[in-house]
C-alpha cells in the first residue's frame, strides 16, 4: 500500500520554487509517491500536511469547502472534498472532532478496509465512557482505527519534534496497522510508543489534558507547610510582642516573616525526600522480601521525590534571594542607627564578639555548601545531564551527596538557632522557635540513615534487595509488583 511504502522517490530534475515554511516545489512526481490523506482543515491538519510534504509524503487534504481551505494549504496539497480524498489514500488522519464523526456516515462505504488515525482530543478527562478511538471504530467497523499523535500540538508538528515533544502514542487492534503508523512516525521524525490494543485510546487521550498531575500532591504539601509554618512564625514573632508589650512588629510580614518560612520549608521537603526510601527500607526489612508491594501511599511518596527535590531547591534560592534583600529594608537602616546611637551613648569602642562571628561565618558558610550541592542535585535531574551518567554515578550524586546536603542544611539550621533553643525568653506562647520546629524530621532522617548503615542491618537489607528471602513465611505471602525502587533515591 502507499502509505505503508514510506520512501520517497528520486528527486525531480525539473526547476523548484520555494513554499512558505521552507518547502521546495516541484511538478508532482509518479505513482510510487506515498499518499497520505487528512479529513479536516483546521491548525492541525494545516501543520500535519507541512510536516507530511517535509517528509517526502503526497499529502491530499478532504475538507468541506475545499475551495476556501485551500487557500491555507501549500499549492502541493490535493485540497478536494471528502469523497476524492478518501479515494486517493490508503491511510487517512481524522483531524476533526468526535462530535464530526456521524458526517463520515456517507462515505462509510468509501473507508472500509482504510487505516484511520484517530487524532482526536477531549476537553476534559473521561469526558465519555468509551474513548474516541473505540468510538470511532464502532462507527466503521469495516475500516481499521489507530489512535495516536495526539499528544503532539499544531505548534511541535509544524516546527519539528523537540525533546518531550517527540513521543508519539499509537494504539491498535490491529498489529500491521499498528506497525504502519509507528514507520509512518520515525519518519516524521518522532519517537513512537506502541500502546497494545485500542483499550489503551482513553489513557492516551486523557494525557493531554493533565496538568501538573505528578505535582499535585508534592506542590500541595508545599502550601500546606508553607502556611502552617508562616502562621507558626506569625504568632510567636508578630502577635506575641504585641500582646505582651505592644511592639508592632507587622511591617516584618512582606519579608522577615516569608524568609523565615522558606528555609523551614526547604529542609522540611528534603527530609521528606529520603524519608520515602527509609519507610520503604523499612518495609522489606519487616516482610523480609523486596517482592511484596509497598503501600499505595508509599507508592505515590516514592514517585513524588523529584518533584519534592525540585520544589526544595526552588524554596531555597528563594531563601537566598530575600535574605541577600535583607539590609536594603528601610527598617534595618533604622535600626542599624539606633544600634550605632546607642553604643555612643553607652561610650562603648569596641561592640566585637567573637562567638557571634564565628556563628554567623559558619552559619552562611554551611548554607551556600547546602545550595551547592542542592544545584547539583537539581541539574542531574535534567535529562540530557541524567543520560550521559552511569547508575553508578546517579546513585552517587542523587543518594550520597542528597544525604550530605541534608546534613549540612542540619548544620546550617543549629548554627542559625545557636543557643537560643535553651533560652526560656524563646519560647514564645509555649512553642518552641520555628527551628527547633523545623529540625525535628531533618534530624529523625540522619538517625534513620544511621541506623540503616549499622552492618548488621545494612547486611540484611542487601541480602533482600539481592533477591534473598529471609524466611518461607514472608516468601508464601509475597505479592511480586513493579514499584518504585527505594535504592533509588532520586531526589531531583
Amino acid at each position: 500500500m502507499d502509505s505503508i511504502s514510506l520512501m520517497g522517490s528520486s528527486p525531480a530534475t525539473t526547476k523548484s520554487s520555494f513554499l512558505p515554511n521552507g518547502l521546495k516545489n516541484g511538478p508532482r512526481e509518479g505513482p510510487s509517491k506515498p499518499t497520505v490523506a487528512i479529513i479536516g482543515s483546521g491548525d492541525f491538519s494545516k501543520c500535519l500536511a507541512i510536516r507530511l510534504l517535509r517528509s517526502g509524503i503526497h499529502v491530499v487534504v478532504g475538507s468541506r469547502q475545499p475551495k476556501r481551505a485551500a487557500e491555507f494549504f501549500p499549492h502541493v496539497v490535493d485540497v478536494t472534498h471528502h469523497e476524492d480524498a478518501v479515494g486517493k489514500a490508503s491511510m487517512l488522519f481524522l483531524a476533526i472532532r468526535r462530535e464530526h464523526y456521524p458526517s463520515l456516515w456517507d462515505i462509510k462505504h468509501l473507508l472500509a478496509g482504510k487505516v484511520l488515525i484517530d487524532v482526536s482530543n477531549n476537553r476534559r478527562v473521561n469526558q465519555y465512557p468509551e474513548s474516541n478511538a473505540e468510538y470511532l471504530a464502532s462507527l466503521f467497523p469495516e475500516s481499521t482505527v489507530v489512535k495516536g499523535f495526539n499528544v503532539i500540538s499544531a505548534w511541535a508538528m509544524q516546527s519539528g519534534p523537540k525533546d518531550a515533544s517527540r513521543q508519539v502514542y499509537i494504539c491498535s487492534n490491529s498489529v500491521e496497522a499498528r506497525q504502519q503508523v509507528i514507520e509512518l512516525a520515525r519518519q516524521l521524525g518522532f519517537i513512537p510508543l506502541d500502546m497494545g490494543t485500542l483499550s489503551s485510546a482513553k489513557e492516551i487521550e486523557n494525557m493531554p489534558l493533565r496538568l501538573f498531575s505528578d505535582w499535585k500532591g508534592p506542590v500541595l504539601t508545599s502550601v500546606a507547610l508553607s502556611i502552617f509554618f508562616f502562621a507558626y512564625s506569625f504568632v510567636r514573632d508578630i502577635i506575641h510582642p504585641y500582646m505582651k508589650s505592644r511592639q508592632s512588629f507587622f511591617y516584618k510580614i512582606p519579608l522577615e516573616m516569608v524568609n523565615r518560612t522558606l528555609p523551614v520549608v526547604a529542609i522540611t521537603l528534603l527530609a521528606l525526600v529520603y524519608l520515602a526510601g527509609q519507610f520503604a527500607a523499612a518495609h522489606q526489612l519487616f516482610y523480609g522480601t523486596k517482592y511484596r508491594r509497598f503501600p499505595h501511599w508509599l507508592e505515590g511518596w516514592l514517585q513524588s521525590r523529584k518533584q519534592l527535590g525540585l520544589l526544595s531547591f526552588f524554596f531555597a534560592c528563594v531563601h537566598v534571594l530575600y535574605s541577600l534583600c535583607l539590609p536594603m529594608r528601610r527598617s534595618e537602616r533604622y535600626l542599624l542607627l539606633n544600634m550605632a546611637y546607642q553604643q555612643v551613648h553607652a561610650n562603648i569602642e569596641n561592640s566585637w564578639n567573637e562567638e557571634e562571628v564565628w556563628r554567623v561565618e559558619m552559619y552562611v558558610s554551611f548554607g551556600i555548601m547546602s545550595l551547592g550541592l542542592l544545584s547539583l542535585l537539581a541539574v542531574t535531574s535534567i535529562p540530557s545531564v541524567n543520560s550521559a551518567l552511569n547508575w553508578r554515578e546517579f546513585s552517587f550524586i542523587q543518594s550520597t551527596l542528597g544525604y550530605i546536603s541534608l546534613l549540612i542544611a542540619t548544620f546550617h539550621a543549629l548554627l542559625f538557632g545557636w543557643k537560643r533553643a535553651f533560652e526560656e525568653e524563646a519560647y514564645r506562647f509555649y512553642l518552641p522557635p520555628s527551628f527547633v520546629v523545623a529540625l525535628v524530621l531533618p534530624v529523625t532522617v540522619i538517625v534513620g540513615k544511621g541506623v540503616l548503615l549499622l552492618p548488621c542491618v545494612a547486611w540484611r537489607l542487601k541480602r533482600i534487595r539481592r533477591g534473598c528471602e529471609s524466611s518461607q513465611r514472608h516468601a508464601d505471602h509475597e505479592r511480586p509488583a513493579a514499584h518504585v525502587s527505594p535504592e533509588r533515591v532520586t531526589i531531583m
